[in-house]
């Protein structure tokens, strides 16, 4: 069978072996409850104190601001809940090209008139609309919580997280932003960033799956999300997915410590990508900011729809590339990505993303912009 080619990292990428190795003596002989008081017990309780630690160490966090979870759904929903129903927020504001795990829940809370919902406005190359965001805090008479992405999923555009913190602060806002694609990807300094939550996700670094945080700044008091027992200092209840925290914890030392080298590469595949594309295939368009304040991770490329490339995704995965759509999370469904829809809502188009880490090539590149020459 021929090698595959895997450029949808957004989605998830790969683990690591040294995670992988980090993991395993508590998949095996450190099997203890991190909650039982013998020696087995309190040998996990340690490992999770410790991998808290280095967590918290590498975003500039207090230890007590960071708590795991089993990704970046659960962490967005508890935040989101508890500023509602805790914070006293009756009025979100938050961008049509949100991930789902926000859409879907302030949709919810709005639907059971728990709280009023305005969308911010997008300018054309799909940033956020900052004069629009601050008339819509100078206006409302409720306090508001603010839910923006820091780099969007699909298209890869970043907001400057801390100018929307100051906004936010000028209002007394609380600002909530998913950043599961950012952390592990980029240096946080949460000391010096004005923002309430933030959210994480192991496997979009080569950590494993199913272990996410929390980061709840020191000066916010929510109630627990997740109800049962005192795991997490109250905060979530349920036996702690030991090996992910021990898992997560390291490929993100190893995230970190890679960063300067890793993120350079992969920035140069991404931009070798676009030129390569532009050369070869005509008609092609690059959506977001692609050159601006975006992920060096990701790429959303449009193409003109023919009766061969409306199949493209498919006919991708049969010569073994693996991209995607849009956004993995929607990949079963054939609803479309509700981002491209927004940003880019041109029926003559098909959209693929391409996401890259740093196990990509050039080469593989040159592979896939020739197959995709074939198939337009």
């Amino acid at each position: 069978m021929p090698e595959r080619i895997y450029l949808d990292n957004a989605a998830t990428t790969p683990l690591c072996k040294e995670a992988l190795e980090a993991m395993m003596p508590y998949l095996t002989t450190h099997f203890g409850n991190p909650s039982s008081i013998y020696s087995y017990g309190r040998e996990s309780r340690m490992a999770i104190e410790n991998a808290r630690k280095s967590v918290a160490k590498i975003l500039n966090a207090h230890p007590s601001e960071i708590f795991f979870t089993s990704g970046g759904t659960e962490s967005s929903n508890t935040a989101i809940y508890a500023a509602v129903r805790d914070l006293g927020c009756k009025h979100i504001i938050t961008s049509a090209i949100e991930h789902h795990a926000t859409l879907h829940t302030v949709d919810f809370l709005h639907c059971n008139g728990e709280a009023a919902l305005s969308n911010v406005n997008l300018l054309s190359d799909g940033h956020i609309d900052m004069e629009d965001l601050e008339n819509i805090l100078s206006s409302s008479e409720d306090r508001c919580l603010v839910t923006l992405m820091h780099a969007n999923n699909e298209i890869g555009n970043m907001i400057d997280i801390n100018a929307v913190g100051v906004l936010c602060k000028k209002y007394n806002a609380i600002f909530h932003s998913d950043t599961v694609q950012t952390v592990g990807h980029f240096p946080f300094n949460l000391r010096e960033t004005p923002v309430h939550f933030i959210t994480g996700a192991s496997h979009k670094f080569h950590g494993p799956k199913g272990v996410g945080i929390l980061y709840i700044n020191e000066n916010v008091k929510i109630k627990p999300f997740v109800h049962g027992g005192a795991q997490e200092r109250n905060m979530r209840a349920g036996t702690e997915n030991l090996y992910g925290i021990i898992g997560f914890a390291k490929a993100l030392q190893l995230a970190t410590d890679g960063y300067e080298k890793d993120s350079a590469y992969i920035n140069e595949l991404k931009l070798y990508m676009m030129a390569t594309l532009k050369k070869n295939i005509h008609g092609v368009s690059f959506n977001g900011d692609p050159e601006g304040r975006s992920l060096y991770t990701v790429l959303s490329v449009s193409f003109p729809k023919s009766e061969k490339s409306e199949m493209l995704l498919f006919n991708l995965d049969i010569n073994h590339i693996c991209a995607s759509g849009g956004s993995a999370c929607t990949s079963g469904a054939d609803a479309g990505s509700h981002v491209i829809r927004t940003i880019n809502n041109n029926p003559n188009q098909v959209t693929v993303r391409f996401s890259f880490s740093k196990h990509n090539t050039r080469e593989e590149i040159d592979v896939v912009v020739k197959k995709l020459k074939e198939l337009i």
